[in-house]
């Protein structure tokens, strides 16, 4: 076969290759496949071969002297799609007022929800193609998003419509998840509002084939485990898998519950109990780690990635891009904060947010790593190691991205 593109001279190439049937899991985690001046063949979008030694001939070459190569990122956990911004908010927690102080005032996701009503689909659809010319120039290639901000169907739908939207514009992939229980309208019962996303909503969102998943928020004072429990069947009953805000800020045994419902992921867990770890370990379920939102909220706690993976449980990392509780784009960020407060190791790090967030979402037969037959999406790094981009923390480190082979970048 003809070879359209190889990029050569790589100091460190991380493959990610193994096994791919199931996430990486204690010891694997941390294994990289890595090879060191390396090379990458690419044909008709997909990677040919890796390997150390003369690269095969090709239309194109990249030179990557001193370069890192790695999988493109995968952020399995966003809410890129939402009107408005909280900076406001930011400020007052700054001088000294509480969550549920603002929230009480009227802001928190009752302030973005108003602002998304307000928004047209075109403005939505403008503002999430800004943040996502940022996540790619952090080599983010692949992400979830979120809808949530609407808490209503017609929003809900506008929300998802832009995701789409933005989806058939590209280069990222996008798989759209639909959060109408991100929280319960003022003024309105959560049972009556439960049956309403049961009743009207999610019937709606997969009629129309606008979400691969659906996410609740299993919280004190938002959804309770029975309430998430039936959103969650009902989810699956239409075809849509699973996903769960579990135990974020208190032990309602949201993480075992994800569990129990063959969850694709469990989100947060920075509360979660013992109970949910050994849950998790016996499940597919992913638990996803999203650091950067209690170090923005400046909590005290983390959530406990070593004992998970000590358990055997399949971790992952994403941003959890959201205007009130992390702003930020960067999955490189991240992994910084993964080894700094979670305590990973910087191989660990970047393996959560290539092979094990793809299986997160389902995508592991064909991303994640770079194997003859994948998808070759990469990124090139100004960087002389996998190390590095945890450790050289909050600059530009990507010199190009490849989507399916093309530079997009």
């Amino acid at each position: 076969m003809a070879v359209d593109t190889v990029i050569v001279n790589i100091a460190e190439l991380a493959t990610l290759a193994g096994p791919n049937d199931q996430p990486r899991r204690r010891k694997d985690l941390g294994d990289l496949g890595l090879l060191k001046d390396a090379y990458v063949a690419i044909a008709d979008g997909k990677v040919l071969a890796t390997g150390t030694g003369a690269p095969p001939p090709a239309k194109t070459v990249i030179d990557a002297s001193g370069c890192t190569v790695t999988p493109g990122l995968i952020d399995p956990h966003t809410h890129l799609v939402f009107g408005g911004t909280r900076e406001a908010e930011f400020v007052q927690r700054l001088e000294g007022a509480t969550y549920a102080e603002i929230l009480a005032a009227g802001g928190g996701i009752h302030h973005t929800v108003t602002a998304t009503r307000a928004a047209t689909v075109e403005e939505l659809v403008r503002s999430g193609r800004q943040r996502l010319k940022r996540m790619l120039a952090c080599g983010t290639t692949t992400l979830e998003a979120k809808s949530g901000y609407g808490l209503e169907l017609e929003t809900e739908l506008k929300q998802l419509i832009a995701v789409k939207q933005l989806a058939e514009e590209g280069p990222q992939e996008i798989i759209a998840t639909f959060m109408g229980a991100h929280a319960v309208p003022k003024g309105v019962d959560g049972d009556v509002y439960t049956q309403q996303v049961i009743d009207e909503m999610l019937p709606e969102v997969a009629r129309r084939g606008l979400a691969a998943y659906c996410d609740v928020f299993c919280e004190q004072g938002v959804f309770t485990p029975q309430q998430t429990e039936r959103i969650g069947r009902a989810a699956k009953a239409l075809g849509l898998g699973v996903r769960i805000h579990a135990d974020e800020l208190s032990d309602l045994g949201g993480g075992a519950l994800a569990a129990t419902l063959e969850a694709a992921s469990a989100d947060h867990l920075l509360m979660m109990g013992e109970q949910s770890v050994q849950a998790l370990a016996k499940s597919n379920t992913v638990a996803v780690m999203l650091p950067g939102t209690p170090f923005f909220l400046g909590m005290a706690e983390r959530a406990p990635a070593r004992a998970l993976i000590d358990a055997g449980v399949a971790i992952a990392i994403g941003t959890d891009f959201n205007p009130g509780s992390c702003f930020s784009e960067s999955l490189p960020m991240m992994m910084t904060l993964a080894c700094l407060h979670l305590k990973l190791t910087p191989a660990e790090a970047l393996a959560c947010v290539t092979i094990n967030a793809a299986h997160s979402l389902g995508l592991a037969n064909r991303l994640g790593s770079l194997e003859p037959g994948k998808q070759a999406d990469l990124v090139v790094w100004d960087a002389p190691n996998h190390a590095h981009l945890a450790y050289h923390f909050g600059v530009p480190l990507v010199r190009s991205v490849l989507k399916r082979g093309e530079v997009v970048l």
